[in-house]
């Protein structure tokens, strides 16, 4: 791996320092993310057990790619992260993360920590893309992140898609009608793999995708906290093999924020090969319902709203409406030769 290092933050004001982010500083960057969100209003809220499990990963080498700011006596007041996929399908996608303190906005940290982003994870390509695959450097820019997308244009990021969280109740559920010839099933961990492969499989035509194996497949999805296999919904061909799924998570963080217990569709597919016959409004349903008896008072999930599959109008049909958008911006990082 090509190290960029901590001295490369630039341009912060007098008094201020960078250096590497660390898990010990997972309870302030959360306090930091809850201040933000009274101004940002993203919809989202993650405790310190989130964002500390989210940069220990083993995908993630979090002394490179990650950077506190803080002041002479320690304080954070802005913290930001480089994480790499390692792998892609049309491009090699690093993700950009971070906040900026309220009180401490309009004084050019964030355009340092941005400025170090890119050089990190230029690097972060360099290291990982086999040669010839173009990199992606992705951040996401909600409505009231007026100066945010100022300053993503600025250094050079270009609007790449629009997301949608959408939203309903757990009333009035929409009823689980079973095509023929498939069998609904609750999620089981010898099944996991699986339910990776057909992931795979699934998603091989979506924007930004790319092959998960299986460190991947745990590190983002089945091997979270917030994962919740009892809520998740399996549908299976009559070979008795996963023709679609929904994977269900409960994020403890955002309950506390909202005071409704709300279950998450993070991932939703369908094999080729099964599509058309109303397996995902199924298994939808189906999870659904399973969510309501468990005690949840409403459902949300993310949307690509250009997804080809017709995901948008589906999710519609079984109730969903978007609650809220945002925008993902992009640096484009060239091939690496051979």
């Amino acid at each position: 791996m090509t190290d960029v290092l901590p001295a490369d933050v630039t341009g912060l004001p007098g008094g201020l320092t960078a250096r590497p982010l660390t898990l010990d500083d997972a309870p302030a960057a959360a306090d930091l993310l809850a201040a933000a969100e009274a101004v940002d209003d993203t919809g989202e809220h993650e405790d310190a057990g989130d964002l500390a499990e989210w940069w220990g990963r083993e995908l993630v080498d979090l002394p490179s790619d990650g950077r506190a700011v803080v002041t002479g006596d320690g304080r954070l007041v802005a913290w930001a992260t480089s994480i790499s996929q390692r792998g892609g399908r049309e491009a090699l996608r690093v993700w950009a993360e971070g906040r900026v303190h309220p009180d401490w906005r309009g004084r050019g940290i964030g355009r340092a920590l941005v400025d170090w982003q890119v050089r990190r994870g230029t690097a972060q390509h360099a290291a990982f893309a086999p040669p010839g695959l173009p990199g992606r450097l992705v951040a996401s820019a909600w409505p009231a992140m007026t100066s945010l997308e100022r300053l993503l244009r600025r250094r050079g990021f270009a609007v790449e898609r629009l997301f949608a969280a959408m939203e309903r109740p757990l009333d009035e559920l929409p009823a689980v009608v079973v095509p023929a010839g498939i069998e609904l099933a609750p999620f089981t961990w010898d099944r996991d793999d699986e339910v990776r492969r057909a992931h795979n499989a699934a998603f091989t035509e979506h924007h930004g995708s790319t092959e998960r194996d299986e460190t991947a497949w745990r590190t983002w999805f089945t091997g979270v906290r917030a994962f919740r296999p009892d809520l998740s919904v399996l549908a299976l061909d009559g070979d008795g093999a996963v023709a679609g799924y929904v994977l269900a998570y409960v994020y403890e963080a955002d309950t506390r924020a909202t005071g409704i217990p709300t279950v998450h569709f993070g991932q939703i597919g369908v094999l080729p090969g099964s599509r058309g016959r109303g397996v995902a409004g199924t298994a939808i349903a189906a999870a659904l319902a399973r969510a309501a008896a468990d005690g949840c008072r409403a459902a949300r999930l993310d949307v690509d709203t250009e997804n080809t599959t017709g995901a948008f109008a589906l999710y519609e049909r079984v109730g969903f409406r978007v609650a809220r958008t945002h925008h993902a911006w992009a640096f484009p990082v060239p091939p690496v030769a051979g």
